[in-house]
């Protein structure tokens, strides 16, 4: 039986033809994200602004529009609603009230029994309450991680390779966070604690990749002294292109199965991962890579004096 391949053998794509282009087109998404995103922010979720979250099922269709303004009518701050799958399940978001902490379980009292006698047969949920301490810990540890998880892989990188590789592992991450934060600003998807942990499983896969390039780059250099650094970075990444994609692929059907059928609580989670996995693998051959070239990485820039002076000494006519 023959087995399938994704990667024919004896592949050769010319991945450093087009790194200037993807040079310039990585610096305008990553600036147009991060504008975008300073611009109209994130649609925080109740874990890092407070407030009160409950889950409402209708027994029948209910439009989006018309259940809102109910809610305003109610006098319980300005409510944000969000269809759950479909037009018969939807969860309410409210501010946290002013007062005293009980303040929280008088909105969502009152909540809980209006929304039944507006739609008969409407079922809501106990409410989820944060107040605005402890959310905005939430939120400051959560950056706190992010950062600390990037700065450590670097360092990481930079004592396991050069330092060379250590910058470009940090471009790397930066490149793949700030793209995947203004998808979420676009989109207004929610931003839970479930995509903090999927912005660190991001990191930590676009790491995964770029390590086995970046040693697949080490060998090649120790090995083909001679080659020019733009084929060996080819080299590099036609070698390990099986790897990646066959990696890529099989993450991918997972996370798009769990879009399509899992939760929907942890639908926030696995789209921010299923992005992270595209731009990631992207990045690690189109950012990654070509940094080296422009930190000025040659295939002799790691030899020892002595190696240098041999290598020199070889290249003389006797």
């Amino acid at each position: 039986m023959k087995l399938l391949k994704l990667v024919p053998d004896h592949t050769n794509i010319d991945f450093m033809r087009w790194r200037n282009l993807a040079l310039i087109l990585s610096l305008i998404a990553t600036a147009v994200s991060l504008g975008y995103t300073a611009y109209r922010g994130l649609n925080l979720g109740i874990d890092f602004v407070g407030g009160q979250v409950v889950r409402a099922e209708f027994a029948q269709p209910v439009h989006i529009d018309d259940l809102r303004a109910r809610v305003d009518r109610l006098g319980v701050g300005e409510a944000s609603i969000q269809a759950l799958g479909n037009d018969r399940t939807y969860q309410i978001r409210l501010p946290k009230p002013e007062g005293p902490e009980t303040a929280s379980n008088v909105v969502v009292t009152k909540l809980r029994a209006a929304i039944p006698q507006e739609y008969p047969g409407a079922r809501v949920d106990a409410g989820e309450s944060v107040s605005g301490k402890v959310s905005g810990e939430l939120a400051q540890s959560s950056a706190m991680a992010i950062a600390f998880a990037m700065i450590g892989i670097a360092l990481y990188i930079w004592f396991r390779f050069e330092w060379q590789f250590g910058v470009g592992a940090l471009l790397t991450l930066a490149h793949d966070v700030a793209m995947t934060l203004g998808f979420f600003s676009f989109t207004q998807l929610q931003v839970d604690l479930n995509v903090v942990a999927a912005f660190l499983t991001i990191v930590g896969y676009s790491l995964n990749d770029t390590v086995v390039i970046y040693d697949r780059i080490r060998e090649n250099l120790r090995k083909y002294r001679k080659m020019s650094i733009l084929p060996l970075l080819n080299l590099s990444l036609n070698e390990t292109l099986a790897r990646t994609v066959v990696t890529s692929f099989t993450v991918l059907i997972a996370l798009g199965v769990l879009m399509a059928i899992g939760p929907q609580v942890i639908f926030g989670l696995s789209i921010a991962i299923f992005l992270g996995v595209v731009i990631g693998t992207y990045s690690s051959i189109y950012i990654s890579s070509p940094v080296l070239v422009w930190l000025g990485v040659q295939p002799d820039s790691f030899l020892r004096a002595d190696d240098k002076e041999d290598e020199q000494a070889d290249a003389q006519p006797a």
